[in-house]
């Protein structure tokens, strides 16, 4: 279920403001959807697995927080990154 060290390069390319930046909003808004992603699949082929739907939730709080700063801080990249995440139908 973790992200592969792989996977993680390709999100921190895709995502990053500058050639160095593995840490910024941006990166790790994406790196949480992509975890919730893989989240929300598998609680849906393991619906007791309630310690997971815990986590889960634990996650979008955080990226929810992240996206409120985002949004506070630049409007503009807050909605170039939602649409291109394709979250807040």
């Amino acid at each position: 279920m973790a992200l592969t060290q792989q996977r993680k390069q390709e999100i921190i390319s895709n995502f990053q403001v500058h050639e160095t930046d593995t840490g910024s909003a941006d990166v790790q808004i994406a790196m949480l959807t992509e975890r919730i992603n893989r989240l929300s699949e598998h609680l849906q082929a393991n619906k007791k697995d309630h310690s997971s739907r815990r986590g889960l939730l634990k996650l979008i709080g955080h990226r929810k927080r992240l996206l409120a700063y985002l949004q506070q801080e630049n409007r503009e990249k807050y909605q170039a990154l939602i649409a291109r995440l394709g979250i807040r139908g």
